[in-house]
């Protein structure tokens, strides 16, 4: 009998690193990946730091530090913006829906 792959968890694999590639490379193109001249020191609980490495595929403490931490820096306010919006389209306009 042969071994079965998961192919979706192949993609997934993909996804998380380009994702993780394009965050990174934005964050370097505006600056925030300069030297590394900060030390970071917190106490989380292991569990916590386990799952998101392994949601981010990354095997670093750093690694996840330097993602999540970009992640955050860069983060849009997509939604923030939508909900102050709430009420300024005119009611009376047709939006074929």
């Amino acid at each position: 009998m042969s071994a079965q792959t998961n192919p979706a968890a192949g993609s997934e694999t993909e996804v998380a690193l380009t994702r993780n590639k394009l965050v990174l490379e934005q964050a370097r193109a505006i600056g925030l990946l300069g030297a590394k001249d900060t030390r970071l020191s917190g106490r989380v609980p292991s569990e916590l730091v386990e799952a998101a490495k392994k949601r981010a595929h990354v095997t670093s403490d750093t690694e996840l530090l330097e993602l999540a931490l970009s992640r955050l820096a860069l983060e849009d306010d997509f939604g923030a913006q939508l909900v102050r919006r709430k009420g300024s389209i005119p009611s009376d306009i047709d939006l074929e829906i």
